[in-house]
């Protein structure tokens, strides 16, 4: 952020293990209970917390502004509050800025130069950019 200028909707930041959470809350792409989530962490990410660990992490995750939580019946469900492409644009153009001086062109680059790019990577990237143009 510069001088002045204020931080968008998104409330703070988010720890490593913050965004494993909040990834399988939204790739499951509806409220999901605390449980299952749970379960998908040790499955997806070989991260085995207690419940009580889980439990924190989304109070803090709450206190940001990332998610709300509600009871239906016995279960604990967890709901995104904030959208994953929201997110993810918000850390493209920090990175950007910061890594690329605001430049993305220099971000392409070094993507190109750190990947080896399929020509259907390369084609859709034209597309893409042909589509900015129009």
């Amino acid at each position: 952020i510069k001088g002045g200028e204020q931080m968008d909707f998104l409330t703070g930041e988010l720890s490593t293990c913050e965004s494993m959470i909040m990834k399988v809350i939204w790739d499951a792409q509806e409220d999901i209970a605390v449980q299952e989530l749970i379960r998908e962490l040790g499955i997806r990410f070989d991260k085995h917390y207690a419940r009580t660990t889980v439990v924190t992490f989304l109070h803090k995750m709450a206190e940001k502004g990332y998610v709300s939580t509600y009871r239906k019946g016995k279960a604990a469900f967890v709901h995104a509050e904030k959208s994953e492409k929201d997110y993810k644009n918000k850390l493209l153009r920090e990175q950007t800025d910061f890594w690329f001086g605001g430049k993305p062109s220099k971000l392409i680059a070094s993507l190109c130069e750190s990947r080896k790019l399929s020509k259907e990577e390369i084609s859709k990237i034209k597309e893409l950019l042909a589509d900015v143009d129009e």
